[in-house]
Order: C-alpha cells, then sequence, then structure tokens
C-alpha cells in the first residue's frame, strides 16, 4: 500500500499537524495499554508513546516524529518474546491492527501479508483458500513479522526455520523510503532482515512461500532418556518432523513424529493431560512446590504419567505443530550443532541427575522441549551453516506466581555453550557482541547493513544496543526492563 496522493509531503507538515495526525492512533497514557508486558509476564516498560497504526501512512507518519525528535521506535506484535526484545522507552509501534493477507497466489504458491497479522489468523486465512504454511512452530499466537525477525522454528530435520520461506519483504526504512528487497533485489538487506531482531527497519509486508493444505498423522509415544539418546539419529529421520519433549524426573522422552498424509481427520488428544487433572491439579501442585522444592521431582513423575499412553492423532497441519503453552513461564532455549547433540543431551542428563541426588539442589520444571532445523545462509539464524538442534528448558509461574529460575537457566546455558550453543534470539540471554562475533561468521556483515540503512540508530533498543552494539550501562542491563525483582 503506497502513501496516498492527496496526503502532503512528510516534510511540510509542520510538528503540531504531525501530533494532531498522529493523535487518533495514541494510545491515552491513562490507558493499561500505554505499558507493556511481554505473555509471560517477566518484562515490561513505558514507552514514550505507544502508537497502533492502521495504515502504513500512519507508520510513516510515527518514522517522520520519531527522525525530528531523535526518538528509537520499536515495533512490536501480541509480545510473545519471554525477553525484553520488544521493551523500549521510545516509541512503541504496535502492529496488530497491521493485520491483512494482502495477495494469495495459489498457483504460484505464495502469499502477500502485512506483517502484524498473527499466525492464527494466517491460518485461517490460508485454509479458507486451501493452503498452509510449511512449517510452523508450537505456537501460533505470534506474528508474521515476529517469526521472521527473530528466525522462529518449527521443527524436522529437513526444514529450514520459517524465515527461509520468506520470499521478499517491504521495509520502511529509517529515513522514510518504502523498498522491497528479496535474494534478488537487496540482498544484503533482505538476509539482514530475515533474522533482523526488528532492526533493519519496519516490516510492512511479508512475501511468504505456502504450500496446499495438508494434513499430519502424529505418533507419540514414550521411552527411556537413553534409548532415545542412543537411538537419535534413527529417530530425527524417521519422520518429517520429529520432536521430544523430555521429563526429567521420570528419565523419560515423549516422542512426537508427525508425517503429512492423505488420511482423514483424527483429533486425539490425552484426555488426563488436557483435562481438569492436567491443567488446574499440576498447576495447583507447581504452585505448592515454590514451598515445598521436593514435591517438583513428584510432579515432574506425574506430569510424565499423565501423557504416558501411546496416540496417533491426525489433523490439519498447524493443529498438530502447535502445543498449549499452558502457563506463564520463564524459558530459555539455544541451538547446537545437530552433530553435538548426543553428548548435549548426556551432559545435561548427568547435572539433572546431580541435582535430584542433592536436598537442596536446583529442581527444574518439565518438559525439557528438543526440536531439529536444516541449516541456512541467514547471517543471524542460529542455524546459519549448521543442521541444528534446539533445547528448551522452562520453569512455570503457578497462578503468575514467581519461582527460582535464574541459576537453573545459569547452569544449563553453560553446558549448552561448551557445545557450541547459539542463543535464540527472541528468549533472554547473556551474549554480547565478542561472543556473537565468534557464533555468526557474518556478524560484521550485519552490523554494517544496520549502520547503511539507520546510521542514527532509530530501529536500535536497548536489547539490540546491548546485545549487537556492545552499549553497556544501566540503561542497557539485562534487568533493566525484569518485571520482578531477581530471583535466584
Amino acid at each position: 500500500m503506497s502513501t496516498p496522493t492527496s496526503m502532503p509531503l512528510l516534510s511540510a507538515i509542520s510538528l503540531g499537524q504531525l501530533y494532531g495526525l498522529l493523535q487518533p492512533i495514541t494510545v491515552p497514557n491513562t490507558s493499561p495499554n500505554a505499558k507493556f508486558t511481554n505473555w509471560s509476564r517477566t518484562f515490561t516498560c513505558s514507552p514514550l508513546a505507544v502508537f497502533e497504526p492502521e495504515t502504513e501512512y500512519h507508520c510513516e507518519l510515527i518514522l517522520e516524529l520519531a527522525r525530528r525528535e531523535g526518538r528509537v521506535v520499536r515495533a512490536v506484535g501480541v509480545g510473545h518474546s519471554p525477553s525484553d526484545l520488544a521493551c523500549t522507552t521510545g516509541y512503541m509501534l504496535r502492529t496488530t491492527k497491521l493485520d491483512r493477507l494482502l495477495e494469495i497466489h495459489a498457483d504460484k504458491r505464495y502469499i502477500i501479508a502485512q506483517a502484524g497479522i498473527t499466525l492464527d489468523a494466517l491460518h485461517a486465512e490460508l485454509a479458507n483458500h486451501g493452503l498452509a504454511m510449511i512449517n510452523v512452530g508450537s505456537i501460533s499466537d505470534q506474528t508474521l513479522g515476529g517469526i521472521v525477525t527473530t528466525a522462529t522454528h518449527g521443527t524436522g530435520i529437513n526444514y529450514g526455520v520459517i524465515s527461509t520461506h520468506v520470499m521478499g519483504l517491504s521495509l520502511l526504512l529509517a529515513d522514510g523510503s518504502r523498498v522491497f528487497c528479496s535474494r534478488q533485489e537487496r540482498p544484503d538487506l533482505f538476509t539482514a532482515s530475515i533474522c533482523g531482531l526488528g532492526s533493519t527497519g519496519l516490516i510492512l509486508t511479508v512475501t511468504l512461500e505456502v504450500e496446499p493444505a495438508f494434513r499430519l498423522k502424529e505418533v507419540q509415544q514414550t521411552i527411556q532418556f537413553h534409548e532415545c539418546v542412543q537411538t537419535l539419529d534413527s529417530l530425527v529421520i524417521a519422520s518429517e518432523h520429529v520432536r521430544f519433549w523430555w521429563f526429567p524426573a521420570a528419565d523419560t522422552m515423549r516422542v512426537s513424529s508427525a508425517d503429512r498424509t492423505v488420511e482423514p481427520a483424527k483429533p486425539v488428544g490425552s484426555w488426563l493431560w488436557h483435562s481438569l487433572i492436567g491443567f488446574h491439579v499440576v498447576q495447583f501442585l507447581l504452585f505448592v512446590a515454590r514451598y515445598i522444592l521436593p514435591l517438583n521431582i513428584f510432579i515432574g513423575r506425574f506430569a510424565a504419567w499423565l501423557v504416558s499412553t501411546n496416540v496417533i492423532a491426525i489433523d490439519d497441519s498447524f493443529r498438530i505443530f502447535n502445543m498449549e503453552c499452558r502457563y506463564p513461564q520463564h524459558t530459555t532455549e539455544w541451538a547446537i550443532p545437530y552433530e553435538n547433540t548426543k553428548a548435549c543431551l548426556h551432559d545435561l542428563h548427568d547435572w539433572l541427575m546431580r541435582e535430584f541426588s542433592d536436598p537442596k539442589g536446583l529442581r527444574p520444571h518439565f518438559p525439557i522441549e528438543v526440536r531439529f532445523s536444516d541449516s541456512d545462509d541467514i547471517w543471524l539464524s542460529p542455524s546459519n551453516g549448521q543442521r541444528t538442534c534446539w533445547i528448551g528448558i522452562v520453569q512455570f509461574k503457578p497462578y503468575g506466581f514467581e519461582v527460582p529460575y535464574k541459576l537453573l537457566f545459569e547452569r544449563f546455558e553453560a553446558i549448552l555453550c561448551r557445545h557450541g550453543g547459539r542463543p535464540h534470539w527472541a528468549k533472554a540471554h547473556h551474549l554480547r557482541p565478542e561472543t556473537l562475533r565468534r557464533l555468526y561468521p557474518r556478524f560484521d556483515d550485519f552490523t554494517r547493513v544496520l549502520e547503511s540503512v539507520d546510521p542514527r540508530g532509530m530501529f536500535r533498543n536497548e536489547y539490540v544496543e546491548r546485545h549487537i552494539f556492545g552499549k553497556t550501562g544501566p540503561g542497557y542491563h539485562n534487568r533493566v526492563f525484569k518485571r520482578h525483582a531477581p530471583s535466584q
């Protein structure tokens, strides 16, 4: 969508007129929405102003104001990232009203959608036209722009991160120009933007490769941890989309294997896990375990039992790909070279068994999710140059109450780092430019593009300044936007 010809040139608009044009899309300071808190309720911020644009022209006005006032602009979707990636003390631009599917090219297997559309809405729109996304992560609450700019992934050793299915982007740059980029047109900007942390420009539209709608047949079974690791290579390639859910307290792995099928739909779930027992009883037990730490081991075994039966389900692809996040949570996830998977899982297992045997040891929640992706050439993708195993750990916050997690995550991350770990960009981590430069061979190419398209740093919030440019000080600390006092 281009700027309407009837609209005045931005440079001709006075500052007073600019404020007037932005007033209808500015969230009042008295509104609860004038503050931002992410989905997991772990980070919060109070932006200088929050805008909810409904058109691309609105976006142009916001950037014009930011240029004149020297402000940072941070785009945010639904705020699902469990880090401060979306937080800012500058201007916040909510993309959730820029949520339309603009073009459908079923014969050529691609669509063009606004970046603010959620995956849930996109699934429904695609299904109406007999189409589907090629691969999807564990949830679909996020916006399309959000998953692209963080290289969010699904699972499948022969499937890349979701950004590998992006064919083109239209961006609004810091200087106000609207550009299109792809692998053929402005390829450096494109490769930087499809895992760009929102720092290359404002993503307006995404051209996305899709495929005809399909069903998946998923088989879930529980096996012992050591059996899973011993047969890992054969398990991972046995189906198109394979993932594991590890319950350390029970020493078991829940194996999910899914393949495309033409069989009729047969939705099936674990009644115990999804029922009153599975949701409310487990949450209550987790709450009690905040005070009686040894109870966490029992809860882990109980949860593993709830999902221990063999299950075969056939359903629309996105329904099989997705799972329920259940409760607000602290989480961290790291990507390691696939060839390090067995050794890393063994090291994690040895560590957790030591914690369990220590009466004062740490008590992790469950499950630990293990997924896989193919290699890619995206500069900041954790799968850049390597087939990848993703390992993620959670600590649930029952009823929103805090739980110990910090030391647990530090020890977990130390093991992942020893095995070449790269952090998921949407999740909180401690790495700085000096370390990231060693992990990502094209890191300096990425920063070169940022300096070129945004020399004044309009799109660099505290997260980007901290992790990409190495800024330090109280305003750039990891916990500057932390919602609660530090946990143990």
